[in-house]
């Protein structure tokens, strides 16, 4: 084994041993590894109404939606939000609650050495929270599904929540296509919503993965859902969607505390057969220093390896 196959092997080790549920440094101590060119990271990180300093909504204050940072605690927070996703050490993040433009662009400037280029799928509308994608390099394709209409309520179409957002690259000659989704939150809840998404979101991927059969492909994000829901058994139906943390027990894979029980709310799927490559034992949930959520967020992250051929 050359010495190059001997430091991926040992990094592969140490990212199995650590089992499914790991621990990373906090932010102000988080240190990019050295990518491994032989494996590629996908993570999926919820980082909590990271807004800008203008107030778009016009409501600001004391218990509203949006918040207009000061300056300082803009930057606090986008240094904060980049420690943690360092600390990933991935090779492409699904981000979601990321307000605009400008605050990918805050995280851009502190992970470019990382990850070096980013696309929002923005919602258009004040304050919108959106999803985005940071990766190791230009996409080869950006598709958006957000005036896709989708079936709900019989025949009344309906669009989804947030930018359904399609992303494509090539990662040393290997065709990669992530899907970021951040599905109805359960604020002024509407479940039958949450079902269309799943619904609509399934024949997009399926449909994807069909046309391209060699590609990793991964979805991911914040699916404001549990496994046995509605929603995630119309992803998970015959057929359908291999959800990646279903590897793991449920005192391993929750993401989130709501409403004082832990539950998963956040989750990597792959398409039928899409697991060819995914590295077993890879998947887990990245916890701040104490547990729970993680880089200031009340979300943890989750991440899993798969192995470029």
């Amino acid at each position: 084994m050359s010495g190059g196959r001997g430091l991926l092997a040992l990094s592969l080790a140490v990212i199995v041993s650590c089992g499914p549920i790991y621990e990373q440094p906090g932010p102000a101590d988080a240190q990019a590894e050295v990518v491994q060119p032989n494996f590629l990271r996908i993570a999926t990180f919820n980082v909590h109404l990271f807004f800008d300093t203008v107030c778009d909504s016009d409501n600001c204050g004391p218990g509203d939606f949006e918040v207009a940072e000061s300056q300082g605690a803009f930057v606090g927070r986008a240094d904060q939000i980049a420690g943690a996703i360092l600390g990933l050490d991935a090779d492409i993040v699904l981000l979601q609650e990321v307000e605009n433009q400008a605050c990918l662009d805050a995280l851009l400037d502190r992970v470019a050495a990382r990850l070096p280029e980013g696309v929002l799928g923005e919602s258009g509308w004040p304050a919108s929270v959106d999803v985005a994608v940071l990766g190791p390099g230009p996409p080869t394709a950006v598709v958006r599904h957000a005036e896709l209409p989708i079936a709900y309520d019989g025949d009344r179409p309906i669009y989804f929540a947030r930018e359904f957002l399609e992303v494509h690259y090539a990662v040393g000659g290997q065709a990669v296509i992530v899907f970021v989704a951040h599905f109805k939150s359960k604020a002024g809840d509407d479940p039958e919503r949450r079902l269309a998404e799943a619904r609509a979101a399934r024949e997009i991927v399926l449909a994807v993965a069909a046309d391209n059969p060699a590609a990793i492909i991964v979805m991911g994000g914040d699916l404001n859902d549990v496994p046995g829901s509605a929603p995630l058994d119309a992803l998970e139906a015959a057929g359908g969607l291999d959800r990646l943390d279903a590897r793991l027990s449920p005192n391993d894979a929750w993401t989130v505390t709501y409403l004082n029980e832990r539950v998963g709310l956040d989750h990597l799927y792959v398409p039928p057969g899409g697991d060819a490559l995914y590295v077993d034992g890879t998947v887990g949930v990245v916890r701040g220093r104490y547990g729970g959520g993680y880089g200031g967020s009340d979300h943890a992250a989750m991440r899993a390896v798969f192995r470029l051929p």
